[in-house]
Order: C-alpha cells, then structure tokens, then sequence
C-alpha cells in the first residue's frame, strides 16, 4: 500500500481540528505498542505537543491472553505523566475489532482516572466485535475478514495489506 505519512498528516489534522473544539490545549498522546507509539511520535511533532509521550503494551491487558500465553515481545508500559484529570489521546495503527483499545483502555483507568480520552487510529478497517469508534482516523478501509493490514517502520513508515 505504501507510505503512512500522508495519512498521519490527514490524522494530524483532524486531531488538531479536534483538540481546538474541545478547548484542549495539551493532551497527553499514548501510542499503544508498536505502531501506535510511531505513529504518536509523528503526531506529537506535528501538533506540538509538549507532554512526553506515553506508551503502553496491552498483553497482559487482552481478552485472548489465556489463549495466546505469553508475548516474548511484551515491553513495560510506560506513562511519564499524571493521568489523574488529563485529557489523553490513545493511538493505534489499525482499528478491526476494537478489542484492543478496549485492553488499552482498561489498563490506562488502571493508572488512574483521565478527564477524556479520545482515539485517534491510522486506518478504521471496520468489523468491531466492541462498540469502540475512533474520534479520528487518517483512512477507512473495507477489507474482508480474512485480509490484514499491516504498519510497519518506523523509518520508513509503510502500510502492507495481506489478502486471502
């Protein structure tokens, strides 16, 4: 498919043009592992942002976690800010199913309680199993269950779609 940055740029937009309605001034963006910290260390850049980014790894946090046993790549989550009353922005690469941002979710409330979250994803595939919708997205895909969509990078950032 290529490279993500013109969708991130699309993203960035949309997100600022979020930001500026609601009346937040600076959020805090939490990038879920991988994809989501990249695309939210572009993001910060381009929308200025000066609260450090945060990062969460949301394995152990999955419904699936007992099916799938443990990640050899699980990473500490790492938040390097109060989220007591904070306005936070939560990023994804692909949104599908919606079961991972519902993991995020519970882990982030598990660090405390923020003003507002919004969700911010690259690409919206479709096909929620959880009703979680994204408040910004750079792209809609309609792909077939069995297709994947795939961010890989960081430098370049690039998109692969998988088909059946």
């Amino acid at each position: 498919m290529g490279d993500a940055e013109f969708l991130i740029e699309a993203l960035a937009g949309q997100l600022r043009e979020l930001l500026t309605r609601r009346g937040i001034a600076d959020p805090a963006l939490v990038g879920i592992h991988t994809g989501g910290v990249w695309i939210a260390e572009r993001l910060r850049r381009r929308l200025g942002i000066l609260t450090p980014l945060g990062q969460m790894d949301i394995a152990f946090y999955r419904d699936d976690f007992s099916r799938i046993g443990v990640h050899p790549q699980v990473r500490p989550s790492e938040l390097p800010f109060d989220v007591d009353d904070r306005h936070i922005v939560l990023i994804d690469d692909v949104l599908y199913t919606g079961r991972t941002i519902r993991a995020a979710l519970n882990e982030l409330f598990d660090y405390g309680r923020p003003a507002s979250v919004l969700l911010a994803v690259l690409v919206d595939r479709g096909g929620r199993e959880v009703p979680i919708e994204a408040n910004a997205i750079g792209t809609r895909l309609e792909l077939p269950s069995g297709d994947q969509i795939q961010l890989s990078g960081p430098d370049p950032l690039q998109l692969h779609l998988r088909t059946t």
